[in-house]
């Protein structure tokens, strides 16, 4: 859980110290005001990364030359601090990490916002980044063995832009590059295979109390990894490959088959439906972690009721804030609303923002 929030200099928040709900925080205000980059700093605690740029000194406000965010939960201390030109500091308990990666799945949390439309809308790279989100927080070797593909799959890139003209291509270097890549390349696989077969069941009970069981979905992984072996593969596609300039054949080229009924969602779902379908992978998301790691992942909900009929957004508040959930963050314009959907108590605090300012 987090108990407490400090901020100074990040995005729009020159400063803030807040101490939170062990349950339910809701941040109320107008668009443009902060609400969001609250939630991208807790967000920031978990995964070394803010949730909407790769590029930490766009997280520092305009005109200043540092930034710090820091998270006080039960059980430790994390802060990251943030300076232009200079490598970032990422801490617990003021103990630099020996690598970032290495913070990844102490701190299990989802996070729910509007860009989530890009899994539906977007190329295969978005769903992926979905399941390497998930895997990863329960997962260390998983989060290696990506690493070190991705590495690989970069150097044989390269060598086929290379020689995509060549008489006579590297087919020695290629080789070893193709061994070494087969063996994170098959765990990555059989990772995801596990996940799938275990987070289904998920998706579908979130997916009909969401709905209210209107709509039938479908979720599967699907991978070229399921029908070939991958060695093999490479040396076949490997004159093809030369001409394309790129790897056609791996891990990295898998996706997820998002349907409602027969059909593809992307062509036949409203945008209620779309929105409902992403909503349920990551309330299963979140589900799932908690049941695989043994805690509830803290759970941020930004603008996630725009498009949404009121039944469903209904299901849903009563849904997150039942047992199996942990601490959630809420964002939303309007207090009204908030006030007519959330269960009023001691476990709630609401806090209002304006122009980077909170109370």
């Amino acid at each position: 859980m987090l108990k407490s929030l400090n901020i100074l200099n990040y995005r729009n928040i020159r400063e803030a110290s807040l101490e939170f709900s062990a349950k339910l925080n809701c941040f109320v205000g107008l668009n443009g005001q902060g609400k969001t980059n609250v939630l991208d700093a807790i967000y920031l605690l978990s995964f070394t990364k803010s949730a909407y740029t790769s590029q930490d000194s766009l997280n520092i406000t305009h005109g200043e030359e540092m930034a710090m965010v820091q998270g006080v939960y039960d059980e430790f201390t994390i802060s990251c601090g943030l300076r232009r030109g200079v490598k970032k500091q990422f801490r617990k308990d003021k103990k630099d990490y020996p690598r970032l990666l290495d913070h990844i799945g102490l701190i299990p949390l989802v996070m729910v916002c509007p860009a989530d439309h890009q899994l539906i809308e977007e190329g295969s790279d978005e769903r992926r980044r979905f399941m390497d989100v998930v895997i990863g927080q329960r997962n260390r070797k998983y989060l290696d063995s990506l690493a070190t593909y991705n590495a690989l799959l970069k150097q044989r890139n390269a060598l086929l832009k290379q020689y995509a003209d060549a008489p006579t291509p590297p087919d020695d270097l290629l080789e070893v590059l193709e061994w070494q890549m087969v063996e994170p390349a098959e765990y990555i696989f059989r990772a995801r295979t596990d996940f799938f077969r275990e987070f289904e069941p998920y998706f579908q009970e979130v997916y009909k109390v969401i709905s209210g069981s209107a709509e039938v979905p479908a979720l599967k992984y699907v991978s070229q990894l399921q029908n070939r072996e991958l060695r093999e593969a490479y040396v076949k596609t490997r004159q093809r490959d030369l001409i394309l300039g790129w790897t056609s054949q791996g891990p990295h080229k898998d996706d997820l088959d998002m349907r409602l009924g027969e059909y593809p969602l992307k062509q036949v779902g409203s945008q209620g439906q779309q929105r409902t379908f992403v909503l349920a992978m990551k309330l299963a998301q979140a589900l799932y972690l908690a049941d695989s790691t043994g805690e509830a992942p803290i759970l941020l909900l930004d603008d996630i009721f725009d498009r949404l009929d009121s039944e469903r957004v209904e299901r849903i508040v009563a849904m997150v804030q039942g047992e199996q959930f942990g601490q959630i963050f809420i964002t939303d314009t309007d207090r009204q609303h908030l006030t007519d959907i959330i269960q009023p108590g001691p476990d709630a605090k609401i806090f209002h923002v304006e122009n980077g300012k909170i109370a």
